[in-house]
């Protein structure tokens, strides 16, 4: 529909002729210049014009496609998932403010504001949203139902048990994404791998989160095999993350720190506690480490974003999104905060140094 646009606004332009003058942009000034050009002519091209315009009234206008990005909470890893996202667009010839048009909206850690956003793309009639964590995704999924608008997700943890897709490689209906499931186990290892002793481990999370909840129920099945014993600090929201830190001190000798974004938001404050008492926390993510936690071995989220551009691309260029399967991110790097490392007074192997990136020098 846009090209016959474009070709009829060519041909009127023809039309008009070199003498004519008329503003860029303006579809009025080019219709009036128009019908002065064909009044001058036979009567017979003053009928064809007036077609040409009936025409061009009805043809749909030409625009950027209009993509909602919403995420529950601003916070590094998130951040950074949605910028992946905006340049992987980017780079596949998907630019903001040129061919498409990005509305972000933040949830600002509410469900209930995640509802409103969810529900406002839907009555600007978005060509397609791109929702990121667990709690956005279900959201926009909902507000969806009746309104079958194309989904994308991304750093959803498991989309299965949140009830966005019913099945990983045929998603089917109108939603597809990707996921940051790392396996627990292969994390939980790092203390092993680092020469730590850890018999109770302290996880810290939202039970209101399904992304949490699932990767508590993995954990616990890892911590049997890994001799673990898991002590469990629930919060309700992030004003709770510094008093679930401290209750516990004392219980454990070492945190897991996983990807709830609850936990997120309080996440600097955990850090601290666990740094002024010499508990060393493993983290689930890149950003925890960045700020002070001792090691991951993790996914980029930034790359993440890049990976649910590409899924963004198949949807936009006319793939369902429910034949597009659900993507994981496959490579894990190790990452080591060695400032951190001294102030717990820990020896790292060279071995594991060696193949780690090390941030905090």
């Amino acid at each position: 529909m846009r090209r016959v646009l474009a070709v009829l606004l060519t041909a009127t332009l023809v039309l008009a002729g070199c003498g004519t003058s008329s503003q860029p942009g303006s579809s009025s000034s080019t219709s009036s210049s128009s019908q002065e050009t064909q009044q001058a002519g036979a009567g017979s091209n003053q009928e064809g014009q007036q077609a040409g315009s009936s025409e061009q009234q009805t043809s749909e206008p030409s625009g950027p496609i209009q993509i909602g990005l919403t995420q529950i909470v601003e916070h590094p890893a998130l951040d950074a998932t949605r910028q992946g996202i905006i340049d992987g667009l980017a780079e596949a010839g998907y630019v903001d403010g040129q061919n498409i048009k990005i509305e972000f909206q933040s949830a600002q850690g509410e469900p209930t504001v995640a509802q409103q956003i969810a529900e406002k793309f839907v009555a600007d009639r978005k060509d397609l949203i791109i929702a990121i964590a667990t709690r956005s995704a279900q959201a926009v999924v909902q507000a969806t139902k009746n309104n079958p608008i194309p989904v994308v997700f991304s750093a959803v943890t498991d989309p299965v048990s949140a009830g966005l897709v019913s099945d990983l490689q045929k998603p089917g209906g109108h939603v597809t994404g990707t996921s940051d499931l790392v396996p627990v186990k292969v994390q939980m290892e790092l203390f092993d791998r680092l020469g730590i002793q850890v018999k109770n481990l302290g996880v810290i999370y939202n039970a209101g989160e399904a992304n949490s909840v699932a990767l508590v129920e993995d954990i616990r099945d890892a911590a049997d095999e890994l001799g673990f014993t898991i002590v469990e600090a629930m919060v309700a929201n992030a004003a709770e993350v510094q008093q679930a830190a401290q209750s516990l001190v004392g219980r454990v000798d070492g945190l897991y720190l996983i990807t709830d974004n609850t936990l997120a938001q309080g996440v600097a404050a955990v850090i601290d506690i666990a740094l002024g008492r010499k508990i060393p926390a493993i983290s689930s993510v890149e950003s925890y480490v960045e700020q002070g936690a001792l090691a991951t071995l993790g996914l980029n989220y930034y790359l993440h974003g890049k990976l649910t551009a590409q899924t963004v691309v198949e949807v936009l260029e006319g793939k369902n999104p429910g034949d597009v399967p659900v993507r994981y991110n496959e490579d894990l790097a190790l990452m080591i905060n060695t400032k951190t490392a001294e102030a717990l007074g820990l020896d790292i192997p060279a071995t594991v140094l060696a193949e780690a990136q090390k941030v905090g020098e």
